[in-house]
């Protein structure tokens, strides 16, 4: 990874047009892949949304060493909530309220209007955003509390079944009150709108975002909005990685005894990791809801959990540039040999041998092991001056028996 030296102290002259490049390419991509049509754009769509979610978990997993197997809860959390509050979801929450107490219904229905009764509430997604990324944090702090004195295995074991608990909730709740809509989801999302301009399109437009006087497929004003996001989300995991709290997160991570010792509050060290953490998941989620217009509890299941946290291992624990490159590597792929495992096998052999998502499961779970036996810290591991010394600078001179006069 030598051609994308980002270290500005070290090389400023490489490192800007390091990033001058990376910009240019990144800008220009949509454009020239929705020449193979727009399915290559919103490949690399939701590849940015794993991103933010993958750079999420490793505050959890890269800077504090806390195991998180259940972290795609609170991206169902950012998911849902904007589900229920830029949808008509709401309105048939509060008809079933009604059904069940009609007094506190009723009184619901005056505080907030007649209108919110008929169509739900519609509040924008940039109000729907900070309350996602305050929940899901919220609930983040609510799996770090019990999990405080848990370490390894055991921590591991807790968050995954706070992941299934939160999946089998969204699957459940929608007797006597409908929250969710049980396993049929909740469609009809408001898509994002930005200065009035709708990501997804006016009607009759058949997708096509107007900014100005340009014109540009939805799928690539989406990745513009997600990039931008993602930058931000790189920009503040950097700036915490570098702080006294990403130091002590490390410390921790190192060794917690010793973190202890030297009189950090790991209680509360843990807690904001995985409540930062938890909201970038959340707002990931919002952009999910608002992107796809339909959530559902299949999107959240633990499988989901497993690939962000092999993203955040295979590109490189700890590593900014090495999640990154996790993110795109494990989002892209899979589906991009959805576009060229079968026609391939049907240009070679006249027929399919093996299916997509066969080969894919199959390549997926033999890069991982791969990677491990040969690049156990990934495939971009953090350098070594992020991490620790290769020696212990305090270590005395070792003794030459003379005194000095």
């Amino acid at each position: 990874m030598a051609l994308l030296d980002f270290d500005v102290k070290k090389n400023p002259a490489k490192a800007y047009a390091g990033m001058v490049g990376l910009a240019a390419l990144l800008m220009i991509f949509p454009f020239f892949a929705a020449q193979f049509g727009n399915s290559w754009v919103r490949i690399i769509d939701m590849a940015l949304l794993y991103i933010m979610l993958a750079l999420g978990l490793n505050i959890v997993v890269g800077f504090a060493g806390l195991l998180d197997l259940g972290y795609i809860a609170f991206y169902a959390v950012g998911a849902y909530l904007t589900a229920l509050l830029a949808s008509p979801q709401f309105a048939i929450l509060l008809e079933s309220v009604i059904n069940q107490y009609p007094v506190f219904g009723e009184s619901l229905v005056q505080l907030m209007g007649p209108e919110i009764r008929e169509h739900g509430i519609h509040l924008s997604v940039w109000a729907i955003v900070p309350l996602a990324a305050l929940v899901a944090g919220l609930f983040g702090a609510l799996l770090g509390a019990p999990t405080l004195k848990l370490r390894g295995d055991y921590l591991a074991i807790v968050t995954l079944g706070f992941g299934e608990i939160i999946r089998i909730f969204m699957n459940n709740l929608n007797d006597p009150i409908n929250f969710t809509n049980g396993p049929q989801g909740i469609n009809l999302i408001d898509p994002i709108r930005v200065f009035g301009v709708n990501l997804a399109g006016e009607a009759g437009t058949n997708s096509t975002v107007m900014v100005g006087g340009l014109s540009m497929p939805s799928v690539n004003a989406y990745y513009f909005l997600f990039l931008f996001l993602c930058l931000a989300v790189v920009f503040v995991t950097k700036r915490l990685q570098h702080s006294r709290l990403g130091r002590a997160w490390v410390a921790i991570r190192e060794d917690e005894i010793a973190a202890k010792a030297m009189g950090i509050n790991t209680r509360n060290v843990k807690l904001l990791a995985f409540s930062m953490g938890a909201s970038f998941g959340g707002v990931a989620g919002a952009m999910f809801a608002s992107f796809q217009g339909f959530v559902s509890p299949e999107s959240f299941s633990l499988t989901e959990s497993i690939a962000v946290l092999a993203m955040v291992v295979l590109g490189g624990i700890g590593h900014i540039p090495g999640v990154i490159l996790g993110g795109v590597i494990l989002a892209s792929i899979p589906e991009l040999l959805r576009h060229v495992v079968e026609p391939a096998q049907q240009a070679l052999f006249g027929k399919v041998l093996i299916e997509a998502e066969v080969l894919r499961q199959l390549l997926y779970g033999l890069a991982m092991v791969l990677i491990m036996l040969n690049r156990p810290a990934g495939l971009w591991p953090s350098p070594k001056s992020e991490d620790r010394p290769d020696h212990d600078v305090d270590q005395p001179n070792q003794s030459t028996d003379v005194v000095s006069a």
